[in-house]
């Protein structure tokens, strides 16, 4: 892993640092000086393989508006018309205004927890092959490891096909 990461965290960061802590996880967010926006980026920082890394795509459904999270494998392409049929409606991708509404967040920081309200939220199946993954921790510099199982402990989301 690179060591090129900051000693305090950003308040983005640190609100996704504690928000695991609250939730009784002990994750350590790790914020970088470079960028971990793209599943190849967070792969090449944190030394993992590109499909150990668990992004966090907000979409919108194309009738109720509701935010919908998907957590897939940086490996993979999320399928829409499959993760519709699982939402319960047609989901489009989310503009950065939305997500940030939505989530709390900006587009490439999007962690699995700690978002402005509850998002309905399915988690890609591949991940669960890997014994540990690692997840956007608030920033486009953050990031942290934890196992699948956690991932679906603390999202409470679904574990699902979705490419």
């Amino acid at each position: 892993m690179d060591n090129d990461k900051r000693k305090t965290l950003s308040p983005s960061a640190q609100k996704v640092q504690d928000m695991l802590h609250t939730l009784g996880f002990d994750c350590a967010v790790i914020e970088f000086v470079e960028s971990t926006r793209t599943s190849a980026e967070a792969a090449t920082r944190v030394g993992c393989t590109l499909g150990q890394i668990a992004k966090s795509l907000v979409f919108r459904g194309q009738a109720t508006g509701k935010p919908v999270l998907v957590i897939t494998s940086g490996a993979n392409r999320v399928d829409e018309a499959k993760v519709s049929q699982y939402f319960g409606e047609s989901i489009g991708r989310a503009d950065a205004d939305f997500v940030r509404a939505a989530s709390g967040f900006a587009i490439g920081g999007v962690p699995p927890v700690g978002h402005s309200q509850p998002i309905e939220t399915f988690i890609d199946e591949d991940l669960l092959q890997y014994a540990t993954i690692w997840s956007a921790a608030g920033t486009p510099n953050a990031v942290f490891e934890l196992t699948p199982d956690n991932l679906a402990k603390m999202t409470g989301g679904k574990v699902m096909k979705v490419k």
